[in-house]
């Protein structure tokens, strides 16, 4: 997630939470907002879609606690209004500077770097254009995969669309039409920042407001990108989603992002698994879960049940004489695989089945049985505990 993600977004304010919510409550309104708005339960709607990834964007922040920390600290010296960001006055097709430029010329190092020219009048001009200068990393790019139940469990290779920024073609980069070249910028000398002092006490590092932050001047713009130096290129890559994966888990692919510019690395790939519903199976952690129906005669005579395993053999199942309804048995090794190489537990819950009509021989059998056992109220410790 970058820095400007979170200039610009407010997750506390997505979850519908105070700032000073506790890691509970967070959790909880997590919860409720990813099960309201999951494109399971709202088939066909990008609006419930894009909610959704905006829950589980804010809850990756705000769950974390270093990341809460640093995302809490970055509103705080950039939200309150203590900065501004120069807006744009050149011409040549060239935009005004963004929050991205802003944090691409703090390099690798985050807001350390950033800030690190407020108090550098020591040095001369030379090195503080040499410190700000270099190759740009490319930005991160986010996708989100459908798969089903089985293949989370096992992993899967799945093809993926990108639409990410790539070096313009037209220009191959550069920003200028065809014949022509940019020039250093005579403002900043090519370094893309400028720093200025408020009242002779600090100084501030902020992006050329002439090239913004670019370094090079483009007289005459390239027709296709517009002096930005930047397309869009679409490619398919091959994804590989390990076994185990979770529901709104996010996977990073380093180095499968945009494009870097002069030489920078490319940034990296986030993918975002939402994984369908299974019509038997459940999952809680590492353990599947199965509701097994059984009769009342096996329930409370007690019997030997078979039930199935996701993707292996049936297994058998004893169930005690006297097993209430809901009671849970846990069959071994039958269930998600973990990174160590065991595997999770399958819990197997037992639904006793009422039947909804009977015959004449099988409620006479019933009536004997009621006969026999005589008179009986489960319920009257209901009443015993509340009086």
């Amino acid at each position: 997630m970058s820095t400007k993600d979170w200039l610009e977004k407010d997750y506390y304010k997505v979850l519908g939470v105070a700032k000073d919510a506790k890691p509970e409550e967070i959790k909880k309104a997590y919860r409720k907002l990813a099960r309201e708005n999951h494109p399971d339960q709202n088939p066909g709607n990008p609006e419930a879609e894009k909610r959704f990834k905006e829950v589980s964007e804010a809850n990756d922040v705000l769950s974390d606690a270093k990341k809460r920390k640093e995302y809490d600290e970055a509103r705080s010296l950039f939200g309150g209004g203590g900065f501004r960001f120069p807006r744009g006055g050149g011409g040549g097709g060239q935009a005004g500077p963004s929050v991205d430029d802003l944090f691409r010329n703090a390099g690798d190092g985050g807001l350390g770097d950033l800030f690190g020219g407020l108090f550098n009048q020591g040095q001369t001009r030379t090195q503080r254009y040499s410190t700000s200068r270099g190759p740009r990393r490319g930005s991160d790019v986010e996708g989100e995969v459908t798969v089903d139940f089985v293949d989370a469990i096992e992993g899967v290779t799945v093809g993926m669309q990108m639409v990410s920024e790539a070096p313009c073609e037209a220009c191959h980069g550069t920003g200028a039409k065809a014949g022509t070249v940019p020039h250093v910028c005579p403002t900043c000398q090519g370094s893309g920042m400028q720093t200025s002092t408020s009242g002779g006490v600090f100084a501030m590092t902020e992006p050329c407001k002439d090239c913004h932050g670019r370094g090079m001047v483009v007289d005459d713009p390239c027709p296709v990108c517009h002096g930005s130096g930047r397309g869009r290129s679409t490619k398919t890559m091959q994804v590989r989603i390990p076994a185990g994966v979770t529901d709104g888990q996010r996977i990073r692919l380093k180095g499968k992002g945009g494009a870097g510019e002069n030489g920078g690395a490319a940034g990296d790939l986030y993918v975002v698994v939402h994984v369908r519903s299974h019509p038997v199976f459940g999952r809680t952690g590492d353990n599947l879960t199965l509701k097994a129906p059984v009769t009342f005669s096996e329930a409370a005579l007690g019997g030997e049940i078979e039930v199935p395993t996701l993707g292996g053999a049936s297994v058998k199942l004893k169930v005690p004489a006297g097993t209430p309804n809901g009671r849970t048995f846990r069959v071994r090794g039958k269930g998600v695989s973990r990174r160590d190489g065991t595997k999770g537990d399958l819990l197997v819950t037992v639904e006793v089945v009422v039947p909804s009509s009977l015959t004449p021989e099988a409620r006479e059998a019933l009536d004997n049985y009621s006969h026999a056992i005589g008179a009986q109220n489960p319920r009257a410790k209901l009443f015993a505990a509340g009086s």
